[in-house]
């Protein structure tokens, strides 16, 4: 996922005022030849700035690894007007260093070993970012880390959700089934979608049609999907079905986005009203029905025939 972003990633315009940042930190000697070969061979490399450090370098050199690769980006946004991506992988591996030379240091660690100021180390990391008034350049930053167990409690995935606007959480069930990217999205958020999701920016239905999509999804996965494994989905009321037959789909056909099934906006927001017609419209209650007969009127068409 962390190459297919570096790999992906663009700006409308001129491309030459774009740059990645790539910082990886513990990763071992097959990855960092993986990482260099798919850079290598997709052509990006020469607006790459790369960061490799080993799983079996020093611990000290993986403290500083993130802290390097964000000097760069702040030298290429704010002194060459540059926008710059910064994807930084794997967090979890950082702080577990940063645990280890806590430790060597007989420092009074804090929450399961990890040292009580890693919130703040952490926030001089992530809160690297951004815009500064009178310059032209831009820093974003990706953050990816390990969740232990999946554990959304654990002190690295937890303080790093106080911190950052938004996360984007993976589920291993649906990697199983081969979705991919396979992102949970009932455990994701992002703390700025507010901004974003109107007609100026995108188009006048997304928030309504993003939120009852996420409302049907969880029904259907977190009500229905338990009893399914118990009575199976036949013993279920003709509505439920139908809610059950969205869950399908909506893993299958629309959070399954491989590069050759790349969509835009106005096509994702057409698939979701197009899987939403399937299901009854009582159950589409964050839904009015002037929106309904503007991008989807066969829903209401359809609750009149039956």
């Amino acid at each position: 996922m962390a190459l297919q972003i570096a790999r992906q990633a663009t700006i409308k315009g001129d491309e030459s005022s774009f740059a990645v940042v790539f910082g990886a930190m513990g990763i071992t000697n097959e990855e960092s030849r993986y990482f260099m070969h798919d850079f290598e061979t997709s052509g990006k490399l020469d607006r790459t700035v790369v960061f490799l450090n080993k799983a079996d370098d020093p611990a000290v050199e993986r403290i500083i690894t993130p802290r390097l690769a964000l000097t760069a980006a702040e030298y290429l946004a704010f002194e060459k007007d540059m926008h710059v991506l910064v994807i930084l992988t794997d967090m979890t591996n950082y702080c577990e260093s940063l645990r280890e030379i806590s430790s060597a240091r007989e420092e009074i660690p804090g929450r399961r070993g990890y040292p009580g100021y890693m919130y703040t180390d952490l926030a001089t990391i992530y809160e690297r970012a951004g815009i500064i008034k009178g310059k032209k350049g831009s820093i974003t930053q990706i953050p990816i880390l390990t969740m232990v167990g999946n554990d959304k409690t654990h002190p690295v995935p937890d303080l790093t959700g106080y911190i950052t606007e938004g996360q984007i959480i993976m589920d291993k069930e649906l990697n199983k089934k081969g979705i991919y990217p396979p992102i949970d999205i009932l455990s994701s958020l992002s703390r700025l979608k507010n901004e974003v999701q109107d007609e100026e920016k995108t188009r006048k239905d997304h928030a309504a049609i993003a939120n009852q999509l996420n409302a049907t999804y969880a029904v259907g996965k977190e009500e229905l999907g338990g009893l399914i494994k118990i009575i199976g989905s036949e013993a279920l009321p003709e509505e439920d079905r139908q809610v059950w037959k969205f869950v399908e789909k909506f893993e299958e056909n629309f959070v399954n986005q491989t590069e050759s099934k790349e969509r835009n906006i106005e096509e994702t927001l057409d698939l979701a009203w197009e899987m939403l017609s399937d299901v009854p419209r009582f159950k589409l209650a964050k839904l009015n029905d002037k929106l309904i007969k503007e991008f989807c009127p066969k829903i209401l068409e359809k609750n009149k025939s039956s």
